[in-house]
């Protein structure tokens, strides 16, 4: 972004109106491939006679490299003349001349840092995805060796003008205050940089140079001023937020140890352990964790359950429900309370996006990492949203539908690490709040929701091949507030409300017969539940009664067996919330 702010515009004179710019390489000349020659390796990519999708996979990008290569341009030879007057059209018009010699080498070097600057902080942004939330300040040391290197510049700069009798170097011996304006945000110093773009060409005087530098010596001790006031705030604010949370976690624990107590499950794993809380020293830390511990609970077969609502507060927790055990592990909670929110699983990590609390509707994103239980934040949402499809599929993950309390949507966004942001990418057909989604066999399924005006019963299906939603046979039942798993290689939409009452029907939609059958009805009607598959058994977890009673109970569902109902004592009360299986 903004590698040249001046770019594309005539003789640099206003900012551009196009600020996101590419940089490329020329690895090759070569003529240009007709359409016949290229053709048949994107075959796949056509969707009519001449019009065919630009995205290319590896084999399509290594077969079109080679076909290049092999009408390279040789040395001394000349390129079509279209070639060439398309290669003069893209590229960026020249940087105006400034009013003298020593401030254009100035603004040149400005320049060529703040495109490297960029670059390395593209970078550092992406490589950090993977870091905690407060380890994010540690990538500003990457950025070390650039400053050297402005440094050392605008020394030589000053040394080279005292010889032309233009007293420079008073202005870089300082060199704390020329690395920090490595740092700072380029817009105050390039704007007085520009102030200088003029017609007039002809070289300024010593004393021109000395009161510009001057200027900018002075914009850059005020920024560095703003930031280390802005440093020590963000270092209190970070010092409270590790206070805070090792409180709540403590807090947290001593709820588990005060509810094993009374739980028949948790009385079983200590004395299967051989041991009971009279034998530990009460520290709450060591009792959780020595619990769990003698339990040997096997986490390939848990399932995370993400924020919602208990009946008294909105849930910032996360917690590893263990459902063959009826056990409740808590995790370390989200950053913010967080219901009607989506979630989806990436290179073993649990992504939640969106969702709100009352009528507080949000656009963040964090995802939690089982290896070292500890949160990021994540590129936030285009818009603030709830009630939302999550699914993943191709390393990619989409935010389908929802809304925000006035509108339903029907757009999809995707959240790309290659660009570091979510996309818009192709909306579905119909606006889907309350919807219900999944990735089956490498395609997207949306079902039901709220259009606005009435609950749906219809269904679409994105297949990323041909990069459109499809229409698929519709469902028996309205529903929204519902849930949606595989199990089997077919679909079960579970539960949820039909725009009168909370439903206890489910229906099986299988992909190879576009067909969606009645299935075997819940013990109970719920709505705005969690759902998980683990094993060959599906799980239904809390949810919402058409009394507004928030249940407590688990269904579990196996073919052949049917619904069972448990009466839990891990699970509490709780809906609105949201369940994943890494």
């Amino acid at each position: 972004m903004n590698i040249n702010p001046y770019a594309w515009t005539d003789n640099g004179s206003r900012r551009t109106q196009y600020p996101a710019q590419v940089q490329i390489h020329i690895c090759l000349q070569c003529h240009p491939l007709r359409e016949e020659q290229f053709k048949p390796i994107i075959a796949e990519n056509y969707y009519i006679r001449n019009h065919f999708w630009f995205e290319l996979d590896h084999a399509q990008t290594s077969k079109l490299t080679s076909l290049l290569a092999s009408l390279a341009v040789t040395p001394g030879s000349s390129i079509p003349e279209n070639t060439t007057n398309w290669i003069s059209v893209h590229k960026p018009l020249p940087v105006p001349k400034r009013r003298d010699e020593g401030f254009t080498a100035v603004n040149s070097l400005f320049q060529n840092q703040s495109s490297s600057k960029t670059n390395s902080m593209d970078a550092s942004s992406l490589a950090g995805k993977d870091r905690p939330l407060q380890n994010q300040l540690d990538i500003k040391m990457v950025e070390q060796d650039h400053e050297d290197l402005l440094l050392k510049e605008l020394q030589e700069l000053a040394h080279n003008n005292e010889s032309k009798n233009l007293p420079l170097r008073d202005c870089v011996d300082n060199s704390a205050t020329v690395n920090d304006m490595c740092l700072e945000e380029k817009g105050p110093v390039e704007e007085q940089m520009h102030l200088g773009m003029k017609n007039d060409e002809t070289p300024c005087t010593s004393s021109n140079c000395q009161y510009i530098i001057a200027q900018l010596v002075q914009g850059m001790e005020e920024l560095k001023a703003f930031k280390r006031e802005q440093m020590l705030k963000m270092c209190h604010l970070e010092q409270k937020l590790a206070v805070a949370e090792e409180q709540i976690q403590k807090l947290k624990d001593r709820c588990m140890m005060l509810e094993s107590l009374s739980n028949p499950s948790m009385r079983d794993i200590n004395n299967s352990g051989g041991s009971s809380f009279d034998d530990l020293d009460m520290d709450p830390t060591n009792t959780a964790s020595n619990s769990f511990d003698d339990l040997d609970l096997d986490t390939s077969k848990s399932i995370y359950l993400v924020g919602g609502y208990d009946g008294e507060s909105w849930l910032s927790s996360l917690d590893l429900y263990f459902p063959e055990n009826d056990v409740l592990q808590s995790l370390k909670p989200m950053s913010t309370v967080r219901s009607y929110a989506s979630t989806a699983k990436l290179n073993d990590e649990v992504y939640v996006f969106g969702g709100g609390s009352g009528n507080l509707w949000y656009d963040s994103v964090e995802s939690y990492n089982p290896a070292n239980d500890q949160w990021t934040l994540r590129p936030n949402l285009t818009e603030k949203k709830g009630s939302l499809g999550g699914a993943t599929l191709k390393d990619k993950i989409f935010a389908i539908g929802g809304g925000n309390g006035l509108e339903s949507f029907s757009s999809v966004e995707m959240l790309d690490f290659d660009v570091g942001r979510w996309i818009r990418t192709r909306s579905m057909l119909q606006k889907r709040f309350a919807l219900a989604a999944v990735e089956f066999n490498s395609a997207l399924y949306a079902t039901g929701g709220f259009d606005g005006n009435d609950y749906l019963k219809s269904a679409e299906r994105f297949d990323p091949r041909e990069h459109c939603w499809t229409r698929i046979a519709s469902m028996n039942t309205k529903r929204g507030c519902h849930s949606l798993v595989v199990l089997n290689e077919k679909l079960y939409a579970l539960g949820g409300f039909d725009g009168n009452t909370m439903v206890q029907s489910t229906e099986v939609f299988d992909p190879r017969l576009d067909l969606w059958v009645e299935g075997e009805p819940m013990n109970k009607s719920r709505g705005y539940s969690a759902a998980a598959v683990v094993g060959e058994t599906i799980y239904v977890m809390g949810g919402l009664r058409s009394d507004e009673n928030i249940l407590d109970t688990v269904e579990h569902f196996k073919e052949g067996q049917g619904w069972q109902e448990n009466m839990t004592t891990a699970v509490r009360k709780r809906c609105f919330l949201s369940a994943v299986v890494l």
